[in-house]
């Protein structure tokens, strides 16, 4: 009789699955490119489905497309445990960010399936609607609203730059589903991810334990000054937005080396009327600062305030600095981490406790289930980018620290 013990994921089937998701939006160096809502993110749902019908999965859609393949336990009264992750990708995205996650807990269910183990609770695989904040802003919108942090109505509303919106896009693609958003009750959830860091790594630790994740804010930058001839305006005279926009970048640069470890990104740049022999009159831009600490992070918003104040002034331009979202610090659940902990022992691993520097869905779903997540190495701690590669043996080892940690809450 199989007991928690003794069961192994797969190895080769979870790699394979891997490889053949990958195949949808395969890009020439090698990554991927599925943007939430296109037509390659339809086809990768498409097929994750098709693997949970053909699992044995019942499967249910709700209405900001956040799918639910469920397999059934011994007593269905009592609320699954979940796990899961994204399907979406960046513009230039690698094969495993997200997506591990979801086949991950694929290959749990395919796992459980091999060996006849019939947990007590149902066990469920999700998939989680532009987890990226890539096409559309912000980050992890439908978790959001599962979660109640944003409403459906505002989940529905977010554009992308070419003024489509996530709900006329989800009902394009065939994933506007019926179920209402949240109010399902999980026993608890579980998501298995790349490091997306350089730490487990350089360590030589096979399995991250998160503990949480670090503090989040995003802001909206416009800088306007005036467009006009760039041969005719003399330097003095210039409004020029896009020298403001320059200097309040390597300010924000600074606000994160100040305020160890916190970090910050400039990376969505837009130039108005961005023609070569125009002095730019308008320049949108995105900030992105992050800090494991509330205190440090509001302070670093401060700074960015100042800077944006201060450098504007200086150069006669107008601005506006907008913050449109706040992720506090996130702490995980007491059993959920020490569950993952415990897998990883019984499976011989070596691990490290350690902080998410990047947001997840777990974050918000941490608001309304107990929570814990897996970390696994990727190479030279590269994400976001087509050359992110990780080992077949490390992301079994996550799986399977997955299938226990789960077993602990389902079995």
């Amino acid at each position: 009789m199989a007991n928690e013990h003794n069961i192994q994921i797969n190895q080769d089937r979870l790699w394979n699955s891997l490889m053949e998701m990958a195949k949808i939006g395969a890009t020439a160096k090698g990554g991927c490119a599925r943007l939430a809502l296109s037509d390659l993110d339809r086809e990768g749902r498409d097929l994750f489905v098709r693997w949970c019908k053909e699992a044995g999965c019942t499967v249910s859609v709700d209405r900001m497309g956040n799918i639910f393949a469920r397999r059934p336990g011994k007593n269905n009264d009592l609320p699954p445990v979940v796990t899961g992750s994204h399907l979406d990708t960046q513009p230039t995205g690698g094969k495993f960010d997200g997506v591990y996650g979801v086949l991950a807990g694929l290959e749990v269910i395919r796992t459980l399936n091999d060996y006849k183990f019939e947990t007590e609770a149902p066990v469920e695989v999700s998939v989680w609607t532009n987890e990226e904040g890539s096409r559309f802003a912000p980050a992890m919108i439908a978790s959001g609203v599962f979660a109640g942090v944003f409403t459906e109505e505002y989940g529905h509303s977010r554009a992308d730059l070419d003024g489509k919106t996530i709900g006329e896009e989800l009902a394009r693609i065939g994933y506007f589903g019926d179920l209402p958003v949240g109010g399902r009750k999980f026993k608890a959830f579980f998501e298995a991810h790349i490091e997306q860091g350089p730490i487990l790594e350089a360590e030589k630790k096979t399995i991250g334990v998160v503990q949480g994740i670090q503090g989040m804010r995003w802001f909206e930058v416009t800088l306007t000054g005036a467009e006009s001839h760039a041969g005719t305006t003399p330097m003095p005279r210039r409004k020029d937005a896009m020298l403001g926009c320059a200097r309040i970048v390597d300010r924000i640069n600074k606000i994160a080396l100040d305020h160890k470890p916190g970090v910050s990104t400039v990376g969505l740049v837009k130039v108005s009327p961005n023609s070569r022999n125009t002095i730019p009159g308008s320049v949108f831009f995105s900030v992105d600062l992050r800090h494991p600490q509330e205190e440090d992070l509001a302070r670093m918003t401060k700074a960015l305030h100042d800077a944006c104040a201060e450098i504007c002034g200086d150069l006669g331009l107008a601005y506006e600095c907008k913050e449109i979202w706040n992720s506090p610090a996130i702490h995980y659940d007491k059993d959920c981490v020490a569950a993952v902990r415990k897998a990883a022992e019984e499976s011989g691993y070596d691990y490290r406790d350690i902080v998410s520097g990047a947001g997840h869905d777990a974050g918000y779903i941490s608001r309304v289930a107990p929570t814990g997540m897996v970390f696994v190495p990727c190479a030279d701690g590269i994400s976001h980018n087509e050359v992110e590669s990780a080992t077949a043996e490390d992301l079994a080892a996550g799986c399977n620290v997955l299938l226990r940690a789960m077993l602990k809450h389902a079995a």
